[in-house]
Formats: structure tokens, C-alpha cells, sequence
């Protein structure tokens, strides 16, 4: 009997493990092992514990800020917390956490090359960063630095084990970094989010979809489907040959975000040339939670031009502090010579656009007409596309100056 209890126990802590792909998530999600680098200045530095790496243990450089780091707020306060995650060719971004620091949340921006950027300075008076390196550079290997973020860790790790592949390395970093600012006192756990830029979100797809602990998810330009379309990611990832379905898999979000429960706000532009439009809607398809889109004619991909729409904070703050959220609107119809969509707004909206492109070719270098649209309460309609239109959305813009769109319609 004693032995059959050992075996049944045994079993059952077995099937109680949270294990999806090559991620404990029981594991990811216990604060890792951290230390300060330095908490002298109003963003704060540190490393903490990630993943092996060549049979070794790595860690991970991560800046960390908070309205008590800046002095805007005293111990004891508790703040919604927010997890940065920057894209291709990119760091822990200082300035990042101290932009969203000021937004009132606790927030950590990790980086996930295994390196570190370079140490920020202060205007002691002002407390507002002086002359930091936009790019980060330049950056530090760390003695116990995780993988690269280049295309040989990225695609042509995959087979045998995970731990030289970059994708694993960078959702669980991500994974454990939330862990790690869940534990913090000064951090509201039940009241935090997730954002990354390109690659970055393409990350925060994978964690949204494997991490159900956020309230937010907002992933900018990243998305799923990379091994279809005109994706640039798209030509690695078929030279992986027969190890090509295996990736697909593993680490397309494609593969993951039908696990999402997590609400998201997809951000991108119309002509963006690493996660396109058609990829982009079958992401946002596959995705079975509460979701929204915001689609931008011919918007810029980079950091900056990645972290500045307002839209982002306002999704986050309506989840993760109480509010006002986003205008919400519905399937855009065609009907007779009109093209309408209803929606709900907390906040009035006031102006409407209809996008549409005739041209054919790469989606990047497609031309967009734009034409107004006229507002009634609780609808918006235009004239409906031309027959030569081949994509099309609306987007509402309420008086906060907040913009949302309709799915993005592709006409076979």
C-alpha cells in the first residue's frame, strides 16, 4: 500500500506540472534568484537568474524603475507593474522604463542577448536621464550571458537541445523577469502587463500565450505565421529544411497564441516588411480571448517610433488600474454602397477614416487611400472600397485623440 501511495503521488504531482513546448512554466513562474547592480540612480540596475545555456547557468541584466526609484512616490505605495521587451538589434532600454516609470507602474526592461547596455546618467536636479546612447551602445557581454539574439540562435538552433535556442532563452527570461517583479513589494502582482516591440513582440506573443498571469498583452508589429507570406523571417526559417516544421511548432506564436487568454492589443502598421498584414490577421484570428487592433497607415518599425502610441498605455492602464478603455469596434459589413461598423466608446469618438490599397505587389510597397468616414452614435460608415481593392479596414479615433481599427479585411 505504502508503495502504491508513493506511485500515485508521484503521478499526480506529475500531471499537475505545467509543462508547454520546452517551458516549465511551474518553474518560470517562482521569482528567480536576483541582485542589485546598482540602486543609485532613479532607474535601478540588476541581474537575475536565467536559463542553461552550453551546460551553463546564465544571467540576466534587466533595469528596473518604479514612482519610489524617481522619488515621485514613498515606500509602502504599491503600483500595476509592467514588462518591457525590446526587438531585433536592441537592449534593456533605459529610457523605456523610465518613460513608463513616470506613467506611475513598476516596470523592468531585461536584455535578452545576453549582454548589458551602458551604465545611465542622471541630471542630479532634474532626475531626468542625461545624453544616454539611444541604441545602447555600446554593450557589455556578460561573463554568464545567455544566447545572441542573431539569426544562427533565432532559427538554426533548433534540434537537439533547446538550450542554444534563442526563443526559448527569451520567453522564459521574460517569464521569470514577471515573476521577479510580481515578488517585488512595492509591485501590485495581480495587476500587470506585457509590451515589446518587433522581435519583442513576437516574445510577448509567446509569453501571453504561456504566462496567464498578466492582465495585458500588447505586442507591436510582432505576430505569428512567419513561415508564410512575405515575411523577411520567412526564407530562415524554410533553410531549416526537415527541421522547418519543428520551429513552426516550437516557436511560431502562430503555434501558441490559440492559448491566449490574456487581452491583447495588436499594434502595427499596413506596409511593415517583418510581420505582415496577412500574417498579422491570421495571429489575431487564432487567438480565442478578448483582443483589439490598432493598424496604421504606413507606420514606422523601430523602438521609439514602437513604444510612442498612446494607445498602448491607455489599453494597459484600463486593465491594469481602472481606465477608461478603448473604443471597441465591431466586424466591418458592406452593405448596398456603404461599408459600416458599430461600435461602443466610453469616450465619444470623433472622427472615423476608411484605408484601402489597389495596388498589387509586396505589401510593403503598396499605397493606401484614405477617406473620411462619417460618425453616428454607435456606428461609423463610408463609401464602400472600390472593386479593385484587394485589403481594407476603418479606424475610430475617439477625443483622447486614441485610435482603434476594424480587422483588416483581404479580399481572395
Amino acid at each position: 500500500m505504502k508503495l502504491l501511495t508513493v506511485v500515485f503521488l508521484s503521478l499526480v504531482t506529475f500531471a499537475s506540472a505545467e509543462q508547454v513546448g520546452p517551458w516549465n512554466l511551474d518553474e518560470l513562474k517562482k521569482a528567480p534568484a536576483m541582485k542589485w547592480v546598482s540602486e543609485a540612480e532613479p532607474v535601478h540596475s540588476l541581474v537575475y537568474t536565467g536559463e542553461i545555456y552550453n551546460d551553463k547557468p546564465t544571467e540576466v541584466f534587466a533595469f528596473y524603475a518604479s514612482p519610489i526609484t524617481l522619488g515621485k512616490a514613498r515606500k509602502g505605495d504599491t503600483f500595476p507593474g509592467v514588462v518591457l521587451i525590446h526587438g531585433g538589434g536592441g537592449t534593456a532600454f533605459v529610457e523605456w522604463v523610465h518613460l513608463w516609470a513616470k506613467r506611475g507602474y513598476a516596470a523592468i526592461a531585461m536584455d535578452l542577448s545576453g549582454s548589458r547596455p551602458p551604465h545611465p546618467q542622471f541630471d542630479p536636479q532634474t532626475g531626468e536621464l542625461k545624453d544616454y546612447p539611444r541604441n545602447g551602445e555600446p554593450r557589455t557581454r556578460l561573463e554568464n550571458g545567455g544566447p545572441n539574439h542573431g539569426r544562427d540562435e533565432k532559427f538554426d538552433s533548433i534540434g537537439g537541445s533547446t538550450s542554444d535556442d534563442w526563443p526559448f532563452h527569451a520567453a522564459a527570461s521574460v517569464i521569470r523577469a514577471h515573476s521577479l517583479l510580481r515578488s517585488l513589494p512595492e509591485v501590485q502582482a495581480e495587476n500587470t502587463a506585457v509590451t515589446g516591440i518587433s522581435w519583442g513582440g513576437y516574445t510577448t506573443c509567446l509569453v501571453a500565450s504561456l504566462d496567464d498571469r498578466f492582465k495585458a498583452a500588447v505586442p507591436v508589429y510582432g505576430c505569428g505565421f512567419l513561415h508564410e507570406g512575405e515575411s523577411v523571417q520567412k526564407p530562415a526559417i524554410d533553410a531549416l529544411g526537415e527541421r522547418r516544421a519543428d520551429w513552426i511548432r516550437e516557436y511560431d506564436p502562430g503555434s501558441l497564441l490559440p492559448r491566449c487568454r490574456v487581452p491583447i492589443l495588436f499594434v502595427n502598421g499596413t506596409n511593415d516588411i517583418h510581420y505582415v498584414l496577412d500574417s498579422y490577421m491570421k495571429s489575431y484570428n487564432v487567438v480565442p480571448g478578448e483582443k483589439q487592433m490598432r493598424i496604421q497607415v504606413k507606420m514606422s518599425h523601430g523602438h521609439p517610433p514602437g513604444w510612442a502610441p498612446e494607445e498602448i498605455g491607455l489599453f494597459i492602464d484600463s486593465k491594469c488600474r481602472g481606465g477608461v478603455p478603448l473604443a471597441v469596434p465591431g466586424q466591418p459589413v458592406v452593405d448596398g454602397d456603404q461599408v459600416k461598423a458599430s461600435y461602443t466608446s466610453k469616450v465619444p469618438v470623433k472622427e472615423a477614416k476608411l484605408h484601402y490599397t489597389t495596388d498589387e505587389g509586396l505589401r510593403s510597397s503598396r499605397n493606401w487611400t484614405t477617406v473620411d468616414a462619417t460618425v453616428s452614435q454607435g456606428e461609423v460608415s463610408a463609401p464602400k472600397p472600390p472593386k479593385e481593392a484587394n485589403t481594407w479596414f476603418m479606424t475610430l479615433t475617439d477625443e483622447r485623440g486614441a485610435m482603434v481599427s476594424t480587422t483588416v479585411e483581404l479580399v481572395p
